[in-house]
């Protein structure tokens, strides 16, 4: 069965945390954490809180045991600029360029190998 977390308007870049997200992918979450607490990147703790949240989730429902699941999908897709981040720099002959602030939607699918219907393909 599968728990979904999604964290939007995430205001670090999307290529910034797909490199961390990459690290993680089809690893079980006990081993996907130990990975995230270990890498010094930004996007750590980020994760962390991700993953966290989505076993939480999951082990409200009776049938999910915690210590089975593992990160079926993670996808970091761009939210857009920030808004409200202006700022300039300088750029030659006296003309400035805006400071680009991105942001990130991030989706995180956690399983345990089981699906729901019993119909379906695993």
């Amino acid at each position: 069965m599968d728990q979904k977390v999604i964290a939007r308007y995430l205001r670090i870049g999307p290529r910034k945390i797909n490199i961390v997200a990459q690290l993680i992918r089809k690893k079980k979450v006990d081993d996907a954490l130990a990975i995230l607490r270990f890498v010094p990147k930004a996007a750590s703790p980020i994760l962390t809180k991700a993953i966290k949240s989505a076993v939480a989730a999951a082990s409200r429902h009776p049938e999910i045991d915690p210590a089975n699941l593992f990160v079926k999908e993670i996808r970091t897709d761009g939210a857009g600029l920030l808004r409200n981040a202006k700022r300039f720099i300088p750029r030659a002959q006296g003309r400035s360029s805006k400071i680009h602030v991105r942001t990130t939607h991030l989706t995180l699918v956690v399983s345990d190998g089981k699906t729901a219907n019993p119909s379906q393909g695993v």
